[in-house]
């Protein structure tokens, strides 16, 4: 009886045909259960269903392929015994699927067709609603020509995609899931917004859930994640960035069910570093940190089929593309490698000529966008690049800088840091931040507005001492100091032991600029001798 149903045919024009609708409200009557029904632009029953909450086959959803500018070609009809409203979860299928329509179809206790109810989606906007309800009408009645009515939605899905894509710079959820409280994972969303932003993207919503550990294949919650595809349907969201670094599995899950681009933070953060390299050593220091976090997220059958071999077993069609990626990455890795030990040796060069000529070094640090790139041009009268957006400064610049009583040091401006920093990036880039080892004093600049000050100051911390640079002389200065209430600014410096200023203040400077000499005075007297520790350094290559 049911098989029957494949060999129904219905016009293109009709949602459901009257003829249908009958069969199917008598095969409903008769068994007691709800009967769906999946129909193609044809008119032909691609699919039947029995019970409620069943969805499509694997094998018809990967026959019928959706896209975010066009829909997957297939309604979704189901009866009910009785008369009843569209269900949350129908609307859920409708988006998540992205069909054509749903609908559902009230049986009579006589076993007759009663009124008909239809949802479908709408052109994505960031105040519209995802989809709309047509009122329940009889079959007969139905008020939708589907050929032309879908032709037109696809129109206008296509249109606003287009536009969007055109208009404005690529759009962005935020995601969140893990153990920490809510408070804390917003601030985290706050910064990784900043970064979002730095990378020229679009944020337009965040979502946060706590729980005990990520969910091992969504990191979120299934249920939370389709609110989240809801959320980017409706606001014509193009990525999705987790704040959590997700397992290769796990990208690759919640693409294949999203159909968005989803990345985290780690891959983030180095196309952030990417974008702003301009120096061969920087790009070489990236193109290294991207192929070290790519090589362990390309999958495939493993390497029993990486060569060619000989004996029972190891027959086979020797090395598949899957394998050629992975040598020709590790091979790449190689020649970056080699490429990194040979500024190394030059940076060394420098430094003997910077030893000879007996400049004591002062190397500004800090979390990125605290103004450390801004002080460096006040204090030296120089141009460099300093916009307001974090990571603006990957190449490491060298200065002269002339104190009042006439001695001159080097001031070297490195990248800033961040709190997680991701290890590849860091591994990298260890031969840049081994130009902090030639450095007499460190001058860490710290935003004094920013609203987790300890966790800043924890993050430098950190980055130090992974690199055993914990022990050098510090300088802490608080920047920004003008945008404090009053008062403020003198509490956090006698709290924290630091020098309070504006680098957009030239005026604020001086305290600061005698503080430094007489520093450098004591730790490296005019003789030139350095009173830290001589341990082998590499410095990085300057632009005085």
């Amino acid at each position: 009886m049911l098989e029957r149903l494949y060999r129904r045919r219905m016009p293109v024009d009709d949602v459901l045909s009257s003829e249908t609708a009958k069969t199917l409200a008598q095969f409903t009557h008769e068994i007691r259960r709800p009967i769906g029904l999946v129909i193609t632009r044809r008119g032909a029953v691609q699919d039947v269903l029995v019970g409620a909450g069943t969805e499509p086959s694997p094998t018809t959803l990967a026959t019928f392929r959706a896209s975010p500018r066009s829909l997957r070609g297939l309604r979704l009809i189901r009866s009910h015994l009785k008369e009843q409203p569209i269900t949350q979860e129908d609307l859920t299928m409708l988006g998540l699927l992205r069909l054509d329509m749903v609908g559902t179809l009230a049986v009579t206790h006589k076993g007759e067709p009663g009124l008909l109810a239809l949802a479908h989606l709408n052109p994505p906007s960031p105040q519209g609603q995802l989809y709309t309800l047509l009122k329940p009408t009889l079959v007969h009645q139905c008020p939708v020509s589907f050929e032309t009515f879908i032709r037109e939605l696809e129109s206008d899905l296509q249109r606003q995609s287009v536009s969007h894509t055109m208009v404005q710079n690529q759009t962005a959820i935020l995601v969140s899931a893990s153990p920490k409280s809510k408070a804390e994972q917003e601030e985290r969303l706050a910064e990784l917004a900043e970064l979002a932003s730095s990378a020229d993207l679009t944020v337009i919503d965040s979502l946060v859930q706590r729980t005990q550990s990520g969910h091992h294949r969504f990191q979120l919650g299934s249920g939370k994640l389709k609110d989240v595809l809801m959320q980017a349907m409706q606001k014509g969201a193009d990525l999705l960035i987790f704040d959590q670094d997700l397992a290769p599995a796990q990208l690759r899950a919640i693409a294949e069910i999203t159909d968005l681009t989803v990345i985290d933070r780690t891959q983030l953060i180095l196309d952030i570093f990417a974008q702003r390299a301009h120096s061969r050593e920087g790009k070489v220091q990236v193109e290294l940190a991207q192929l070290r976090y790519l090589l362990p997220r390309l999958s495939g059958q493993g390497t029993s089929l990486s060569r060619l071999g000989g004996g029972i077993g190891s027959r086979g069609p020797g090395e598949t593309k899957l394998e050629t990626d992975r040598r020709r990455i590790r091979e790449r890795i190689d020649y970056l490698e080699r490429e990194i030990d040979g500024f190394a040796r030059h940076q060394d060069q420098r430094r003997s000529r910077r030893v000879r000529q007996a400049f004591p070094v002062l190397s500004i640090v800090g979390y990125t966008n605290a103004g450390k790139s801004t002080l460096l041009n006040v204090l030296t009268n120089s141009q460099v690049s300093a916009a307001p957006r974090v990571f603006e400064t990957l190449d490491t610049t060298s200065r002269r800088l002339r104190f009042p009583l006439g001695r001159e040091v080097i001031i070297t401006d490195t990248v800033g840091f961040i709190r997680d920093l991701p290890k590849d990036l860091l591994a990298a880039f260890r031969t840049t931040l081994d130009e902090l080892r030639d450095a007499d004093l460190l001058l860490h600049v710290v935003d004094a507005g920013a609203k987790d000050l300890d966790a800043h100051i924890a993050a430098v911390d950190t980055v130090l001492q992974s690199l055993t640079l914990d022990q050098l002389p510090r300088v802490l200065v608080f920047n920004k100091c003008d945008q404090l209430p009053n008062g403020q600014a003198e509490t956090l410096c006698r709290r924290y032991g630091a020098i309070g200023v504006s680098a957009l203040h030239p005026e604020t400077l001086p305290p600061l600029i005698q503080h430094l000499e007489e520093r450098l005075a004591a730790l490296v007297p005019m003789d030139g001798i350095s009173q830290k520790s001589a341990a082998p350094t590499i410095t990085l290559a300057s632009r005085p």
